[in-house]
C-alpha cells in the first residue's frame, strides 16, 4: 500500500473526513483502500477478508455518504454484538451529521424498536431474523432500500439465515447497490452474488485463513482434567486482559465460575444470557471492570476490543475457520497479541484441520509444571446448584422488555425457530 495514501484520496465527502480525522482515522486499511472509492460511486462488490482488518469503515463510510444524499441503506448481520459494534461506529460518524440510524436485534423490546423505525432512520443494522419478523407485522418495509449491506455473510450461512437473507434481498429495491462482505467464498456465496448483484467488483485482501501475521500462536495437547490447571498457570504469566473461547455455553459458565475461583474478575457472554447481561459483560471487558471475558463462537461475533493481549482456546473450534476468526480477536488495528491453544491427545485431526487452512504448523509447546488441582476444578456433579440446567438456561430479562412480542417469540423475545440468533 502506498504509505503516503490517506483517507483524502478516496473521494469521501469533506464533512466525514473532517469526522474521521476527529476520531484519529489517519492511514485507510487495505481493505479500506479498495472498496471504499467504488463503493462511493455505487459500485456493487464483494469484499473478501478476514476479521480486524476494518471492514466496517469500509462499509460504514459509503452508506453515511449516501445516506446524507437521501438514500436509505440496510445492513444485515449474524449477531446482536456485531450490530451494536457497527451502530457504534455508524453513531460517531454520522450522529453530527444528521444521520440516524436503527438497531433491531432479538432479545431487545419490540415496541422500542417500533419506535425507533417511526423516526424514520437513514440507515437500519439487523439480524436477519428480527427483520424478517418486523416485515411480518408490517413495522417495517424495505421498497426504499437503495444501499444494502451484507455483512459477514459466511457467518450467517452457518447459522442457517439463507431462507431469510433471501426474503430481504427480494423486499429491497430491485435497482439498489449491494455489498457484500465475507471471510471464506463457499459456493453458497458465489451463488448468491451471482443471483443478486450487478457485475460486482470483487475486492480479496488475504486468501481464506490467512491469520493476522502480529499474532503469535502456540499449542498444547493436555488432558481434559488438566485444562483448569493449565488455565490458572497462564493467567497468572499474563497480566493483560485475556478472551477465552468454549465450545459450548455450559463450558462458558463453568469455565468463568473457575477463573472467580482463581482470583481474576470475569465476565461470560454466550446465547443463554439476556442482551443487557451481553452488553454489560462486553462493556465491563472493555473498561477494566472484568479482566478476563469467556464466549462462546457465535456470541464473540462483534467483539472488537483493542488491546487484547491473550486468546485462549480453552476447547477447539468446531470449525477450522472459527479458528482464524478468535485469534483474530487479538492484534487488532495493527496491534499485536498471542494465541494459546488446549487440544486433547485425541484431537490430533482437528489441529491438522487448522494447520491446513491456515497453511502453518502450530508451534507446540511442552506442558510446564502445574500449579495443584483445585477441588473445585475438579468434574462438578451436574448436582451442582451453580450448573443445575434448568436453573442455568433461565436467561434473566427485564419484564419491560417484552413490550409486544411478534409471533414466533417466546415471553422473552427469543425467536424459538433460532435460539442461536
Amino acid at each position: 500500500m502506498n504509505q503516503l495514501l490517506n483517507f483524502y484520496n478516496l473521494g469521501i465527502a469533506p464533512n466525514i473526513l473532517r469526522i474521521l480525522d476527529k476520531l484519529n482515522f489517519k492511514v485507510p486499511t487495505p481493505i479500506q483502500e479498495q472498496t471504499i472509492p467504488p463503493a462511493i460511486k455505487g459500485k456493487d462488490l464483494i469484499g473478501i477478508a478476514q476479521t480486524g482488518t476494518g471492514k466496517t469503515l469500509a462499509f460504514g463510510v459509503p452508506i453515511i455518504q449516501a445516506a446524507l444524499q437521501g438514500k436509505k441503506g440496510l445492513i444485515v448481520l449474524p449477531t446482536r454484538e456485531l450490530a451494536f459494534q457497527i451502530n457504534e461506529v455508524i453513531h460517531k460518524i454520522g450522529a453530527v451529521l444528521g444521520i440516524r440510524a436503527a438497531v433491531l436485534v432479538g432479545g431487545e423490546s419490540f415496541g422500542r424498536q417500533i419506535q425507533a423505525l417511526r423516526r424514520n432512520p437513514q440507515i437500519i443494522i439487523g439480524t436477519p431474523g428480527r427483520i424478517i419478523d418486523h416485515m411480518k407485522q408490517k413495522t417495517i418495509s424495505l421498497k426504499t432500500i437503495v444501499v444494502l449491506v451484507l455483512d459477514e455473510a459466511d457467518r450467517m450461512l452457518d447459522m442457517g439465515f439463507a431462507p431469510q437473507l433471501k426474503q430481504i434481498l427480494q423486499a429491497v429495491a430491485s435497482d439498489r447497490q449491494t455489498m457484500l462482505f465475507s471471510a471464506t467464498m463457499p459456493q453458497d456465496i458465489v451463488a448468491i452474488a451471482k443471483a443478486n448483484m450487478k457485475l460486482p467488483l470483487r475486492v480479496e485482501i488475504a486468501p481464506s485463513g490467512t491469520t493476522v501475521p502480529e499474532v503469535t500462536q502456540e499449542l498444547f495437547f493436555i488432558k481434559k482434567y488438566d485444562k483448569p490447571r493449565l488455565l490458572e498457570k497462564i493467567l497468572n504469566e499474563y497480566r493483560g486482559s485475556a478472551l477465552i473461547f468454549s465450545r459450548t455455553k455450559f463450558g462458558a459458565h463453568r469455565i468463568m465460575i473457575d477463573i472467580r475461583e482463581m482470583g481474576h474478575t470475569a465476565a461470560e457472554i454466550h446465547s443463554n444470557r439476556s442482551l443487557f447481561q451481553r452488553r454489560e459483560a462486553l462493556e465491563g471487558f472493555k473498561n477494566g471492570k472484568y479482566r478476563v471475558l469467556v464466549a462462546t463462537d457465535i456470541a464473540a461475533r462483534g467483539i472488537d476490543v483493542k488491546g487484547i493481549e491473550l486468546v485462549l482456546n480453552f476447547d477447539l473450534p468446531q470449525r477450522p475457520e472459527d479458528y482464524v476468526h478468535r485469534i483474530g480477536r487479538t492484534a487488532r488495528a495493527g496491534g499485536t497479541g498471542h494465541a494459546i491453544s488446549f487440544a486433547l491427545p485425541e484431537q490430533k485431526n482437528d489441529v491438522r484441520g487448522i494447520e491446513r487452512l491456515i497453511r502453518a504448523t502450530l508451534p507446540l509447546s511442552k506442558l510446564p509444571e502445574l500449579p495443584p488441582a483445585r477441588k473445585n476444578n475438579e468434574m462438578r456433579d451436574k448436582s451442582d446448584p451453580r450448573f443445575n440446567r434448568p436453573h442455568f438456561n433461565k436467561p434473566s430479562f427485564n419484564r419491560r422488555d417484552s413490550f409486544s412480542k411478534p409471533r414466533g417469540f417466546n415471553s422473552r423475545g427469543f425467536n424459538r425457530s433460532n435460539p442461536r440468533r
